[in-house]
């Protein structure tokens, strides 16, 4: 979700000044700050514009950019643009089933619930995306803020609730018979990233905490995740076992705007993809096969954390982050290349002259 920023805004001419093409960076830069602009649903339509006209760098961010656009509508209470762009995002979307659909879906049930009249049209909307609780990180937060937008916090209670216990049963049942607690749901996912059971119980503990309910096991196990997912994320800061690959235009941008994850990613990029090398070649000695890194991008991490209201510096945010990414087949770089290959890092080099000697230095 949108997160305006304390300090003075820029406004979308400063943004993107004169150029008549919208980058990634455009997007994301323009989803941190449209609400503090003086003209957002001017920006809205700037950018829905945009997309019409085919003036995204990447044909393929024509979905995002209407998502933005109904994003900012919807929350400037302009519940009939919010559903025109709403619309045209899904349309713009490769398919039905692409994930980032389910975001545009519950901003078209926001709006219908703000139309007046319509709110079972926004509820079946809302029910055909339930099924996502189960397996989309992001679809506890999304379909809970659109319940609530329509004065159905219980129901979502009531469907993250479910959500959870289906999850919880799923862990106990493959950890084995001799499980009965929920302890070892503690351990789900992989050790340097949150699954879906920690957004589904950090979505309820909120949800339950605005009903003013008591406080249940369920919601102390959410903070318990919550503190564990940060303890790991700062166990693991040196090594970098996220294996976020961050080309040298993406790192040199990520490091500008938050010059403190220079603790976690490195001073420059070379000892980046030092930290990289040196960390696959300790996974492969350990025994682990199939090796990669996951190609991150600022744009992908600022939207992820405006999506989670949350800071793109936080590690918790990025623990969330790397598991998003490392979860799309697309983004994945296979380690290692032959010696005589290109290497892996995207420099040019042969991998025998270029990052194949970074874990011996």
């Amino acid at each position: 979700m949108i997160c305006p920023h304390s300090a003075r805004t820029p406004t979308y001419r400063e943004i993107v000044p004169t150029r008549e093409t919208l980058t990634k960076a455009d997007l994301a830069e323009l989803r941190r700050s449209a609400l503090g602009n003086a003209d957002p649903l001017g920006v809205a339509a700037d950018v829905a514009e945009a997309a019409e006209q085919g003036r995204l760098e990447d044909p393929d961010d024509a979905g995002d950019a209407f998502t933005l656009a109904a994003e900012i509508a919807e929350i400037r209470a302009r519940p009939e643009a919010a559903l025109r762009y709403a619309e045209q995002a899904l349309a713009a979307y490769p398919s039905g089933d692409d994930p980032r659909a389910g975001f545009a879906r519950a901003l078209r049930a926001r709006a219908l619930f703000r139309a007046g009249g319509r709110d079972d049209e926004a509820l079946a909307e809302l029910t055909a995306l339930r099924p996502l609780l189960l397996v989309q990180p992001d679809a506890p937060a999304y379909v809970s803020a659109a319940l609530d937008a329509g004065g159905r916090s219980a129901t979502a209670e009531t469907w993250l609730s479910e959500a959870v216990n289906t999850v919880l049963e799923g862990a106990i049942a493959a950890a084995g018979p001799a499980s009965t607690a929920v302890d070892p749901v503690v351990e789900l996912g992989p050790p340097d990233a949150p699954g879906v059971a920690f957004f589904l119980l950090q979505q309820r503990h909120r949800v339950r905490r605005n009903l003013n309910l008591p406080h249940d096991r369920q919601d102390d196990l959410a903070d318990r995740l919550e503190t564990q997912l940060v303890r790991r994320a700062g166990e693991r800061r040196d090594a970098e076992s996220d294996l976020l690959f961050w080309p040298r235009a993406e790192f040199d941008r990520l490091l500008a705007e938050h010059p403190a994850l220079t603790q976690v990613y490195g001073p420059d990029w070379d000892a980046h993809r030092g930290r990289l090398e040196t960390e696959l070649v300790r996974l492969r000695e350990a025994g682990q096969a199939g090796l990669g890194v996951f190609g991150a991008t600022v744009a992908g991490l600022t939207a992820f954390a405006g999506r989670r209201g949350g800071d793109p510096a936080d590690a918790a945010v990025r623990a969330g982050y790397a598991a998003e990414v490392s979860a799309r087949p697309s983004a994945r770089i296979a380690w290692p290349p032959e010696r005589n290959d290109a290497c892996w890092c995207g420099s040019g080099l042969k991998y025998k002259k270029d990052c194949l000697p970074r874990s011996r230095s």
